[in-house]
């Protein structure tokens, strides 16, 4: 018995300790857990709003000028050139203080969201201002004020929504491209005779934008760019003796008739990328003698249009044109062999490329613009 009785502990503590070891020994397949506690969470405390945008860089500050005490710490002033101010890529936020002796002023890539009068008040030998890449909003109507004798102004790429109103009149270049422009005030051009090139080109100027008298007074305009924005008719009262005319990329689907019989000037012409169709372009509209270079790729064109006889470039690539024919647009029979040199086609370069055309080239095309130095088909 006093065997027995010693048998059963012995037992008991042998089943125990097995149990034991299945209980803590891991699980096949799964390592023990490496992970690390969780940190315990501070509680949130509200920050203040940042005055400014917080990717702004610190403005760029340099040494005082040497030679020029009036030279803001914001520019440079090179010695060799004392009529300029270099004030690009500096992280500027606002215009400093022009002085009276410069006549050529940087201000492109920096942050300036508004142009005040202040630095401009002693500026009056302003010839040139180029504040293209800014943020510029707002631009007070006084600024201009005492710069009678700016010739070149250029704010593209900023954040304009209408054009600013009391411009010199003395403009002859004002560059505006790349903003939010939908508005341009009634006569803000009206006193601006000496301007040459007007570029407002991607901008969002829609027809009802341009009002019927918007460029009177523009009476020596060379260019007008209102390209990339949301027209959809062909801009009306443009002025007469203008040289190229930039429409490309907005929603014109008709061209008026005799709508370039008015321009004795007009050798360029750009309306790639817009809506026209064979519908949309009568017969003769391009017949007019000054034009030379003509745009109409990526529209809705079917066959080629007309054009006189003295135009030298002409795009028709990415329409729908199915097929060409020299003896329709030939201004003279095409196997005529004694033609005037004066009344041969003037064309030189005809591009075709991205429609339904297949090579060979038709011979009645090459017989009638015997000028042709490239086709592309």
């Amino acid at each position: 018995m006093k065997a027995g009785f010693g048998f059963y502990p012995l037992l008991i503590l042998l089943l125990l300790s097995v149990a034991w070891g299945q209980r803590t020994r891991p699980r096949p397949g799964r390592p023990p857990s490496t992970r690390r506690p969780l940190p315990t969470r501070r509680p949130i405390v509200p920050q203040p709003e940042p005055k400014e945008p917080t990717d702004f860089p610190p403005p760029i500050l340099g040494p005082p000028s040497p030679m020029f005490p009036d030279c803001p710490r914001e520019c440079f002033c090179p010695p060799s050139y004392p009529e300029a101010l270099y004030c690009e890529n500096r992280n500027l936020r606002k215009v400093p203080v022009i002085p009276s002796r410069i006549h050529y002023l940087y201000l492109q890539n920096n942050y300036i969201d508004e142009v005040t009068a202040e630095p401009f008040l002693n500026a009056t030998e302003l010839r040139w201002i180029n504040m293209d890449n800014n943020r510029i909003r707002r631009v007070d109507r006084q600024v201009f004020d005492k710069v009678p004798n700016l010739l070149f102004l250029y704010m593209g790429r900023n954040n304009l929504k209408e054009v600013p109103s009391d411009l010199p009149s003395s403009l002859e270049q004002l560059r505006l491209s790349h903003n939010q422009i939908s508005k341009i005030p009634t006569g803000v051009f009206s006193k601006m005779t000496h301007l040459a090139l007007l570029d407002l080109h991607h901008n969002k100027i829609s027809d009802s934008d341009l009002g019927k008298n918007i460029f009177r007074g523009l009476k020596n305009l060379v260019q007008l760019n209102l390209a990339h924005n949301i027209l959809r008719k062909m801009p009306s009262n443009v002025p007469q003796n203008i040289y190229q005319l930039f429409l490309d990329r907005n929603n014109i689907e008709e061209i008026p008739k005799d709508y370039f019989q008015n321009f004795p000037n007009l050798a360029f012409v750009r309306l790639n990328y817009n809506q026209l169709s064979d519908k949309g372009i009568p017969k003769m509209v391009f017949n007019v003698s000054n034009l030379l270079d003509l745009h109409l790729a990526h529209n809705k064109l079917t066959t080629v249009p007309a054009f006189n006889h003295k135009l030298e470039h002409l795009y028709l690539n990415n329409n729908n044109i199915e097929a060409i024919d020299g003896s329709e647009l030939c201004p003279f029979p095409v196997m005529a062999t004694e033609i005037d040199e004066d009344d041969l086609p003037k064309l030189r370069y005809l591009r075709l490329d991205g429609n339904h055309l297949h090579p060979p080239i038709p011979m009645n095309v090459i017989m009638c613009f015997r000028h042709l130095k490239s086709i592309v088909i």
